[in-house]
């Protein structure tokens, strides 16, 4: 028997709508290449750049739980947010997000992030202060480093302690694009 694509479609929208999936992804087209996005019934969990598709499914079912599944429709909040920001119609994003798995101080520098307002950067060491951990900007670092949902928690608002654009894990390239769409830097 073959499967149509229209079936396929219509049943990974059927296993998402009816709550089947531990996390649902697509991957979605943006003015940075392509993002693998995914989310599940508790809000966004992920945002990866350049990702090896089947190393990424893996930490997700690790992460979510092995119904993980192509669902493109599940996504479709996310997509069109990313679009709208992309546009420069949205400068805040209105996702719930899926945290699970970070430590209690990444938690609170993510949570610190998000307050970091669109078109203006901090440092690692005023982000760090912020957490209440002043002197922790390297810790900082590697929390932006390994930040699960970019674009979205803004990690590419943080510099160097001169305002020099460092330690990005899209590429500098990409934070630099983006600190521009949002007109903290000039062109």
């Amino acid at each position: 028997m073959t499967v149509t694509p229209d079936l396929d479609n219509r049943f990974r929208d059927a296993a998402a709508r009816l709550g089947l999936l531990d996390a649902a992804y697509d991957v979605v087209e943006s003015p940075l290449g392509d993002l693998l996005v995914a989310a599940t019934d508790r809000g966004l969990l992920r945002i990866s750049y350049d990702a090896d598709p089947n190393l990424e499914l893996e930490r997700l079912a690790r992460l979510a739980g092995p119904r993980v599944l192509r669902a493109p429709r599940a996504v479709d909040p996310v997509r069109r947010e990313l679009d709208e920001y992309f546009d420069r119609r949205r400068d805040a994003f209105d996702l719930a997000l899926d945290l699970r798995g970070l430590t209690p101080f990444s938690a609170r520098v993510l949570g610190e992030l998000a307050r970091v307002p669109y078109g203006r950067t901090a440092t690692y060491g005023e982000l760090a202060a912020r957490a209440g951990r002043p002197g922790a900007a390297r810790a900082v670092g590697t929390v932006m480093n390994r930040n699960p949902i970019p674009i979205v928690l803004p990690c590419h608002r943080i510099v160097g302690a001169g305002g020099a654009l460092v330690g990005y894990g899209g590429g500098l390239a990409r934070k630099e694009l983006l600190l521009r769409l949002e007109g903290a830097l000039l062109a």
